[in-house]
């Protein structure tokens, strides 16, 4: 069944007119009058709905079920992303919300080539949300993870923070997945360079601020590859997939 981001109130028996992005969907898949769809707005759960109305301009749907199913990671994950060449930032975060991620954080660092002007980081985040509302879409998650602004990771550490946070780096002694057999699920932050890494001076500000150095193995991975990788070995540790 073709699901569709609505971010509107959806109760059972309303009758809504689609968002343009999801009508236009409806529209490219040829979708008719009757044809059953599903509809979730972020809030927890999806709804069947049946559409009653196809045009190049509008399409209209009646509620007529809600779903309560959810597929969530069994704890809070967030993934501190610095800020990659090119479109690599695209790519991490739309894996990253397929494998569960509930929070996109992207950091400035000392070694990030890209730099962002305040105009260019409003397009960037803008950007960034639509792809975690189309990845959301389509890996049949119902709740969508909130993104950060982008901000300097040293101002970032500085911030008071709930969750463990866990500094991905080659140079650590401890392995990640040996940690996380041996510790229950719990909210956590992992924390990922750009393409050179994080400078020295930030690993050890971050390892000041209570941050636990870990590394994944002796290969030493790609940015776009670090964080999905991490994200995979605890929810293989912690009963997320």
């Amino acid at each position: 069944m073709p699901r569709f981001y609505c971010p509107l109130p959806l109760t059972i028996g309303a009758q809504i007119d689609l968002p343009e992005t999801a009508a236009h969907h409806v529209f490219v898949l040829r979708l008719n009058s009757g044809d059953s769809i599903q509809l979730f707005n972020g809030d927890g759960g999806a709804y069947v709905a049946s559409i009653t109305l196809v045009t190049k301009k509008q399409v209209s749907a009646e509620v007529k079920v809600f779903l309560p199913e959810e597929v969530e990671l069994p704890f809070s994950l967030t993934l501190a992303q610095a800020l990659p060449e090119g479109s690599k930032m695209d790519w991490i975060i739309e894996k990253a919300i397929e494998l569960g991620a509930s929070t996109i954080q992207p950091l400035s660092a000392q070694r990030c080539v890209v730099k962002l002007s305040a105009e260019r980081a409003e397009k960037k985040m803008a950007h960034w949300q639509g792809i975690i509302e189309s990845a959301t879409e389509q890996c049949g998650r119902n709740r969508l993870a909130n993104l950060g602004t982008v901000i300097d990771v040293q101002k970032w550490l500085g911030q008071q923070d709930m969750h463990k946070r866990i500094l991905l780096s080659p140079r650590a002694e401890h392995s990640l997945a040996d940690w996380s057999r041996h510790q229950a699920p719990q909210a956590v932050t992992l924390m990922i360079g750009p393409e050179g890494g994080f400078s020295e001076a930030e690993e050890q500000m971050a390892i000041r601020h209570g941050a636990l150095a870990m590394t994944i193995g002796p290969r030493v991975l790609r940015t776009e590859t670090a964080g999905l990788a991490s994200i995979a070995i605890l929810n293989a540790a912690w009963g997320g997939m």
